[in-house]
């Protein structure tokens, strides 16, 4: 028998959020925030709501920040409790005591074992990603899971490849506790959506972030230009596509608010666009430059800077008074 934390879904016929369309400019983000997207969505709660935090992507150095709802975010806007889940058992074991009790389980993965990325990691790579599990049977050796952009099953040799590998560290996992779970009405999640915006706002970046990418980003080539594409497609992912997709979604984030009878923007969601549009451009210039071993066109890179340099003149000048 399975057990379910929300409902019974179908994952043959499962739709996803409009965020996550495939017209869009980078159709995933990375795999914890568009399952929350999916998540919210399924539960009836609007996730744009929770998106203010995308405002204060910074660069690491190696990498763009990897961009996360705050638990703190969700608890304020939807009542959701998010806690970790210590693992002193089998996995599945533990996993299908949460489900029961009405609660998703988030778990780092292999990629290598779920079906849905058929074409890149299954099968082929061993890669570390997050899922959340609301369907869970232990006799058949099967789950319904939540992974980037939609709802999935998996059973069989994926089942035990995933839960039942000898050796190695027990990975980290979160239980999601919905006993004072809420889908708020829209004025109450405006006004709450809006705070937190002022309040990640006022932690975005001292200085403009793309100024010290471009410092290191020649750092950067002399690194690639050595390495195959395997790696270009790892380093795309914590630069280029963390930025561009927190900033698509920011863009999403101000539409939404002047939908909700907020006042403009002055273009700051233009601005925001022009930046991740630029990001995937980008993106494709350096993909090139590594297979040639020459270096590519800087332009872009400085106009992401002025366009992200405007955009947050803008938002600030609006809600930081």
């Amino acid at each position: 028998m399975s057990v379910t934390a929300l409902w019974t879904l179908d994952a043959g016929h499962y739709t996803p959020h409009l965020l996550h369309r495939q017209d869009r400019i980078w159709p995933e983000t990375n795999c914890y925030v568009d399952l929350w997207i999916e998540i919210l969505a399924t539960l009836e709660a609007d996730p744009i709501a929770c998106l203010p935090f995308t405002l204060g992507i910074d660069f690491e150095g190696d990498q763009w920040t990897f961009f996360k709802p705050p638990p703190g975010d969700l608890e304020r806007l939807y009542g959701i409790d998010l806690q970790e889940l210590t693992i002193w058992r089998p996995i599945a074991q533990h996993i299908e005591e949460q489900v029961r009790r009405g609660r998703l389980v988030l778990a780092e993965a292999d990629a290598f074992y779920l079906p849905d990325v058929a074409g890149t990691n299954y099968q082929t790579e061993h890669a570390k990603t997050t899922i959340a599990i609301q369907e869970i049977s232990l006799g058949d050796k099967h789950i319904g899971y939540f992974h980037n952009g939609g709802y999935y099953a998996l059973g069989g040799d994926d089942f035990q490849g995933l839960f039942c590998s000898a050796g190695g560290l027990p990975p980290y996992v979160e239980f999601v506790k919905l006993d004072s779970f809420r889908s708020p009405d829209s004025t109450f999640l405006v006004d709450q959506s809006v705070a937190l915006l002022r309040s990640h706002l006022s932690r975005r970046p001292a200085s403009n972030p793309f100024a010290a990418y471009i410092e290191r980003f020649g750092e950067h080539m002399n690194w690639l230009s050595q390495e195959g594409l395997a790696v270009f497609h790892r380093y795309a992912f914590a630069t280029l596509r963390q930025v561009g997709a927190a900033c698509e979604l920011a863009a999403s984030y101000l539409e939404w608010l002047c939908q909700k009878g907020g006042s403009d923007h002055d273009g700051a969601e233009k601005d925001l666009i022009a930046v991740a549009s630029a990001a995937k451009a980008f993106q494709f210039k350096i993909a090139r430059a590594v297979n040639l071993k020459k270096p590519p066109d800087r332009s872009l890179l400085h106009s992401m800077e002025s366009a992200w340099e405007a955009a947050m003149r803008k938002i600030s000048r609006q809600y930081l008074k």
